[in-house]
C-alpha cells in the first residue's frame, strides 16, 4: 500500500494499524509494516491493543499487559476505547505505571501467546468480515473498471 501510493504521489504522514501481543503471530502489522514505517518517519498510531476485548478471552494476556505491549512498540499514540469509567481507569494504570518492556519481557510474553494467537482467530478484524463494514455495503467500492471486466472470464 505504501508503494503503490508513493507511485502515485502520495505520501503518509501517519498510519494506524493494530498493534497487540496476538499480531506479533499472524499476519503481523509489527512486524511487517511497522519497521517501514519508522524507517520512513511515517507517524505510528497504534490501535485494537486488546482486540475490543477478544484477545482477553484468551486468558493468556491482560488489559495492561497488552496496553505496556503496544506502547512498549515505536508508536506515536496507542488508542484505546474507554467506553466505561473501568475502562478508562485501565487505561490511565497503564499510563500512570508505563515503563517499557525489555526483549526478555516481550519475548516472554510472545512466548506466552503464541499457541492462542497462531491461527489469528483472536483477531477477528484479520480474519472475517464481521469487522469489515466495506463487507456489508460492496457499493461503497463502486463498479469495477472496464480493464478489470475485460480480464473477467465471460
Amino acid at each position: 500500500m505504501l508503494e503503490v501510493a508513493r507511485q502515485h504521489g502520495f505520501e503518509f504522514d501517519t498510519v494506524q494499524m493494530p498493534l497487540n501481543p496476538m499480531d506479533a503471530h499472524y499476519r503481523s502489522f509489527g512486524r511487517l509494516v511497522l519497521p517501514v514505517l519508522v524507517k520512513a518517519g511515517i507517524g505510528v498510531l497504534g490501535m485494537k491493543s486488546m482486540a475490543n476485548g477478544v484477545i482477553l478471552k484468551s486468558n493468556t494476556v491482560t488489559a495492561q499487559e497488552c496496553l505496556r505491549y503496544a506502547l512498549t512498540l515505536p508508536t506515536s499514540v496507542v488508542i484505546t476505547g474507554c467506553d466505561r469509567m473501568e475502562i478508562l481507569e485501565q487505561a490511565l494504570e497503564a499510563a500512570r505505571t508505563f515503563r517499557p518492556m525489555s526483549e526478555a519481557e516481550i519475548e516472554a510474553l510472545l512466548q506466552k501467546t503464541a499457541k492462542a494467537a497462531a491461527a489469528g482467530e483472536l483477531e477477528p478484524f484479520k480474519t472475517t468480515s464481521i469487522l469489515d463494514a466495506t463487507a456489508s455495503h460492496p457499493e461503497w467500492l463502486g463498479e469495477e473498471s472496464e480493464r478489470v471486466r475485460r480480464l473477467m472470464p465471460a
